[in-house]
């Protein structure tokens, strides 16, 4: 054989080797991708199962009463649009932009990736675009990709290609599940469009302030051009860069439809309606945030839980809240509130621009206690955790982390070193639990708690000199469309928010006892603190409950007359149980000496009646059971153990704690003949598939005669009717109430259909009027609830009936209200008639 021969050979054997070697290598190859394929498919990729049921986070809805959607709770912003529902120019500019080929495909567009690998591997062009379909897209969606944070280049190879290959094997599982409808609407309920915008709907609300179906072109056009990348595209943020990107999307929608919009394309993007979604936005905040706390509390007591045994939960199921709530008179309730407020608070502000509320008519004690009150507000302020953390936190982490360290605790230990308190004191005051006291006290021969106090100390001098400084701040401002910017300093404008006045009112149907408005505050943003919800003193508006009782339980008549003059309860009397004497006063200071019926001492309000009636029943406790039986519970106990309703005589004239919600409950009694129906703001709730997990139960209980209920509707009709009625069509009645330095101002109304309960005053009972005129019930409630019916009788929608009467009263009610119900000189007239004579009496005493 010669040497160019076996060259040919070996070369020849060679060659054969190499193909031999790369049909091994390419049969390994398949046989590993298809390996990898299979593991990932039943390992690592999820099941059609899964699939099926992906796990998206879905928000739950609030309705009104006429099924409009008015809010909602989510961890992501999520209402979902069935396929159906999307707006067609939303659907063909997602498929135009991101998926042309979206219909021919099986969740892996060929084509495409051909077009990807052709132009970015071989031509090196950046331009070549994105070979992902909209299946591979939700894929990427529903199954996050692994963090590759920290890893090698090589590593984070193999784990993007690992990724590509499960999204791809997703992807056309998704296919295989799902209708290409279903597959785009997933796609576009689960995106993130940022601002706190979670899937279309969301999205189309926050920046345009329209449901996704409503969105022209321009807008429709905008939002799917963010779903290249939202931050980048964010029209908010970046108006030119989405602009441009807008106009991008415009030109492939035009591509795809044959229609022009060269007309669009110089129209900038109109943000004039982005907002966005916050608590304090949209009707009804105060009522949404107690709603939050209400439907928790209900899944516990109620149990409900979901197939699989858990609870469910308010911000992910997707629960379907059904309320009670009419966004039409919501909307009047707010407006009349807003309205009258804006005028009580600028007479407020007149009132008392010469005068400090912290320091007038204020002795030592409560000069102290109202400059605490203050400190108090400054401490919950973001300004002053941010400081404590940085400079507290060092030394508080030496601590035994179980031991708490408020600042009442700190301040206790602090004072307990020069025996100004005991350390007791820390457990008498519910600071720390009894157990825990000896802690507290090796604490204190710790090397640590010279520097913790040193440290205290620092940080209250550092925070006292900087709330003291200027800077620019949001404040509340009814002129300036609810907020402004000032320069001022923190404890000023702490001072500033503490002096206005606040507002609730709470309507409720007494038919069924359907809440159809809750006003808790004047502004949910500034202001959170919920006022329906709050305990304060009743004043006047307690009367009626002391008055029925009196006729109902204690026999006395509502044409029986007694003298106004001053009355006394003594230790001893009855059973009162009372330690010391109480001698009230009326409202004016001044007692006729006059007799009063029952009618004429409710229309003028007259505590000395008041205090007569249960001078004559004995005892409280007829007052108290008729309390109980319209939803005040006597037996309700609040912090520290005392009763809500106290054994007092002192309760006629409203020495009670508590609220709107409760106040108003008890009078809708009055409205529905005697029959008292907890007030209901929820009346079923679902869960995302319609099926019904909670239904309210409509209970009346009957608790008031029907006759004597009857009377106290008329007596109540005679306090707004005459010269003082508010000139309404509805036929109505009601009580205002005024308590001690006029407080709190209230006014409960009632009409056929509708009672009303309106509560004002400020939140530290120092904030208020000075005298009786500008402080009382009538000129700081009454107003608010005059308004509302003027603006639900001036709707032209039907959604109000002014023509409705109160129930017939039963028979015998004639004979027992034959008397004069107004008397012939008016209190006031009477009070300076008196003034005349003590003048004449004085004058002659001086001359005598």
């Amino acid at each position: 054989m010669s040497i160019k021969t076996l060259f040919l050979e070996l070369k020849k054997d060679r060659r054969l080797r190499f193909i031999k070697w790369a049909w091994i290598l390419l049969l390994f190859a398949i046989i590993a991708v298809v390996s990898i394929m299979v593991f990932m498919t039943t390992r690592v990729a999820p099941s059609f199962s899964e699939l099926e049921n992906p796990q998206v986070k879905q928000a739950s809805e609030i309705f009104d009463a006429n099924g409009k959607v008015f809010g909602v709770y989510y961890v992501e912003n999520r209402i979902p649009v069935d396929f159906k529902d999307i707006n067609p120019i939303i659907a063909d500019a997602l498929i135009a932009t991101e998926d042309e080929r979206f219909y021919q495909h099986c969740g892996i567009d060929m084509i495409a990736l051909s077009r990807v690998f052709v132009k970015t591997l071989v031509l090196r062009k950046e331009d070549s675009g994105g070979g992902s379909t909209i299946s591979q897209q939700l894929a990427k969606l529903l199954f996050e990709r692994p963090s590759t944070k920290g890893k090698s280049t090589f590593q984070k190879t193999i784990s993007l290609v690992q990724s590509k290959l499960k999204e791809w094997i997703i992807a056309v599982k998704l296919e295989k599940s799902y209708t290409k409808g279903e597959i785009m609407a997933m796609y576009l309920n689960k995106f993130e469009f940022i601002n706190g915008a979670h899937g279309i709907q969301a999205a189309a609300k926050i920046y345009f302030n329209k449901t996704q179906d409503k969105l022209d072109v321009s807008e429709a056009a905008t939002l799917i051009g963010m779903l290249k990348n939202p931050s980048l595209y964010n029209p908010v943020r970046f108006h030119d860069r989405a602009f441009t990107r807008r106009n991008t999307v415009l030109s492939l929608l035009e591509n795809k439809n044959g229609v022009s919009y060269d007309s669009l394309q110089s129209k900038p993007i109109d943000l004039s309606q982005f907002k966005k979604d916050e608590q304090s936005n949209g009707p009804a905040p105060y009522f949404r945030a107690e709603l939050t706390k209400w439907i928790q509390q209900l899944i516990i007591d109620q149990k409900l839980k979901k197939s699989d045994g858990t609870y469910y939960n308010l911000y992910t199921d997707g629960l379907k809240i059904h309320t009670t709530i009419d966004l039409k008179y919501q909307t009047y309730a707010e407006e009349a509130s807003r309205e009258h407020m804006t005028h009580l608070q600028e007479k407020y502000f007149n009132k008392w621009k010469n005068l400090d509320p912290w320091t007038f008519e204020a002795d030592s004690i409560q000069k102290i206690i109202r400059h605490e009150s203050l400190v108090s507000k400054l401490k919950s302020c973001d300004e002053y955790l941010d400081l404590r953390a940085k400079i507290l936190s060092p030394i508080l982490s030496k601590l035994p982390s179980h031991l708490k360290t408020s600042d009442n605790i700190i301040e206790t230990l602090m004072k307990s070193d020069t025996n100004a308190v005991m350390i007791r004191d820390l457990v008498e005051m519910g600071y720390v639990e009894q157990s825990d006291l000896n802690e507290y006290k090796q604490l204190k021969t710790n090397v640590l708690y010279k520097e913790l106090k040193q440290e205290y100390t620092k940080l209250q001098r550092i925070f006292m000199d900087e709330v003291r400084k200027p800077k620019k701040m949001m404040v509340y401002d009814y002129a300036s469309n609810g907020e402004k910017q000032v320069d001022m300093s923190l404890i000023d404008s702490i001072r500033y928010s503490t002096m206005h006045l606040q507002n609730a009112v709470l309507a409720i149907d007494p038919s069924n006892g359907h809440v159809k408005a809750w006003v808790g505050g004047i502004n949910h943003k500034h202001f959170k603190y919920d006022h329906v919800t709050s305990r304060r003193s009743v004043g006047s508006t307690m009367k009626p409950f002391v008055y029925t009782a009196a006729m109902a339980f204690g026999g006395m008549q509502p044409c029986q007359e007694f003298e106004d003059i001053q009355y006394t309860i003594a230790p001893g009397d009855a059973n009162f149980n009372v330690d010391k004497e109480w001698t009230p006063k009326n409202a004016t200071e001044v007692f006729t000496g006059n007799m009063y019926n029952l009618y004429q001492g409710l229309v003028y309000s007259k505590n000395s009646i008041t205090v007569r009636l249960v001078k004559e029943m004995g005892s409280v406790d007829m007052i108290r059971d008729l309390l109980d039986k319209v939803g005040i519970s006597k037996i309700e106990r609040l912090a520290g153990g005392r009763l809500a309703v106290p054994e007092t005589p002192a309760i006629c004239l409203g020495a009670v704690d508590i609220n709107l919600l409760q106040m108003t409950g008890a009078y809708t009694t009055f409205a529905n003949k005697g029959g008292y129906r907890s007030p209901i703001f929820v009346t079923h709730i679902e869960d995302k598939n319609g099926r019904e997990i909670y239904r309210a139960e409509e209970i009346v209980k009957p608790a008031i005669n029907p006759l004597y209920n009857a009377i106290m509707v008329d007596m109540l009709k005679h306090v707004v009717g005459g010269e003082f009625s508010m000139g309404l069509k509805s036929e109505n009645g009601g009580k205002t109430g005024t308590t001690n330095d006029f407080s709190d101002g209230w006014f409960m109304g009632i009409t056929p259909s509708l009672v009303v309960g309106v509560w004002t005053g400020g939140d530290d009972k120092w904030i208020r009027f000075t005298n009786l005129d500008d402080g009382q019930g009538y000129t700081t409630a009454r107003p608010v609830f005059k308004k509302f019916f003027q603006k639900l009788e001036a709707d032209a929608t039907g959604i109000y009936n002014s023509t409705l009467t109160f129930a017939a009263p039963p028979e015998g009610f004639t004979e027992m209200v034959d008397c004069k119900k107004i008397k012939t000189q008016r209190p006031a007239s009477e009070r300076k008639q008196l003034q005349k004579e003590k003048m004449k009496r004085d004058e002659f005493e001086a001359e005598f």
